[in-house]
């Protein structure tokens, strides 16, 4: 029953609009309208959740109280922080190219939430099954790099532009990686379209076949998100949160929620591309695709977490020359393997 809940809510609301004699265009509108308000609220309650997940998951690493005042353990300080931001005033700077300042921080909200179409949730539950799905996660998630450096350029502020000029140079230096370990689940699964590398994981999940690709898809993703030990293009004590300093009131709230989206987004792709999607583990099947999907989705956010409150920030020289001299040659190194492998394993069955 709880298998096809969603599938099962959107087939009774198409029922029902089409027996209030609705034309099936004005039907198909306002399910796709739906959809996206859905998606909306989601993202946005989700990235609230995880705020306060994060502030009291480092508290608990480093053994102190972290938000306990506002509601029942805390829990209403991320709604009383997001609802401060949104009521202050939106300060815009002298100077500023005022276009690409405004757009920016629309932008860079918009593109996880692009993302989110082409991403199988659960069984059958993919909003567009795009045959090229894994080329357009890349192509959308590049476009980030843009939006950063718009940022920063147009807030005519030289820690700003510093920050974006990093924020550029680190999320190129780690799109390689990301890609080539990308490249090595679409090799195993013989398919970009996300629900055939799912469909392929039924019985192995390709952590298990493609331990070196996880490790530096995991570490590369943490990486172009700006996650410690890699936050130092927005280090808050070092350069003031990089391309956002001149940012205020609601546009800094878009950046801030955009950054724990785009966090999330990273963890979903780490389970859809190696922990085996919407797979159910052991024949469990009892439990509903869609959560065992969430399940492991907060699984690999925890697991980021832990890496965040335990490492230490490294610093620029030491980050990109990880990214060229270490995690790019390896990357290379397991794609030639994965190819050598999968040659081997077609002649022995041949």
């Amino acid at each position: 029953m709880g298998e096809n809940l969603f599938v099962g809510m959107a087939k009774g609301l198409r029922t029902w609009l089409e027996s209030q004699h609705f034309v099936p265009l004005v039907t198909d509108v306002f399910l796709m309208l739906l959809a996206v308000v859905g998606v909306l609220a989601f993202l946005f309650l989700n990235a609230l959740f995880l705020i306060y997940y994060d502030r009291k998951f480092g508290a608990w690493v480093q053994a102190r109280l972290g938000p306990n005042r506002v509601g029942p353990r805390g829990i209403f300080q991320t709604v009383a922080d997001t609802v401060k931001l949104f009521a202050k005033e939106i300060f815009i700077p002298n100077n500023v190219d005022r276009w690409p300042y405004l757009l920016a921080p629309v932008l860079i909200f918009t593109i996880p939430v692009m993302l989110f179409l082409v991403i199988p949730f659960g069984k059958g539950m993919v909003p567009y099954d795009l045959n090229l799905g894994v080329l357009y996660l890349v192509a959308i998630t590049s476009v980030e790099t843009i939006v950063l450096w718009m940022a920063g350029w147009s807030s005519n502020n030289k820690y700003s532009l510093l920050g974006a000029m990093r924020s550029v140079a680190q999320m190129l230096s780690y799109e390689m990686p990301v890609i080539l370990a990308m490249l090595s689940v679409v090799m195993m699964a013989g398919s970009m379209k996300l629900s055939d590398i799912v469909a392929a994981q039924q019985k192995v999940w390709f952590i298990f076949l493609q331990p070196v690709g996880f490790l530096i898809y995991f570490i590369a993703v943490n990486a172009e998100f700006k996650r410690t030990p890699f936050d130092l293009v927005e280090g808050e004590s070092e350069i003031i949160s990089g391309p956002y300093t001149e940012y205020s009131g609601m546009n800094f709230a878009l950046f801030f929620l955009a950054e724990y989206t785009n966090f999330m987004i990273g963890a979903i792709m780490v389970t859809t591309l190696f922990l085996g999607g919407w797979n159910a583990p052991f024949g469990w099947t009892f439990i509903p695709s869609w959560l065992w999907f969430i399940i492991k989705m907060y699984f690999v956010i925890t697991l980021y977490m832990w890496t965040r409150w335990t490492f230490l920030r490294i610093r620029i020289d030491q980050m990109l020359n990880f990214a060229w001299k270490f995690l790019l040659p390896v990357s290379l190194a397991n794609i030639f393997i994965t190819g050598f492998g999968l040659y081997l394993y077609r002649m022995i069955r041949w």
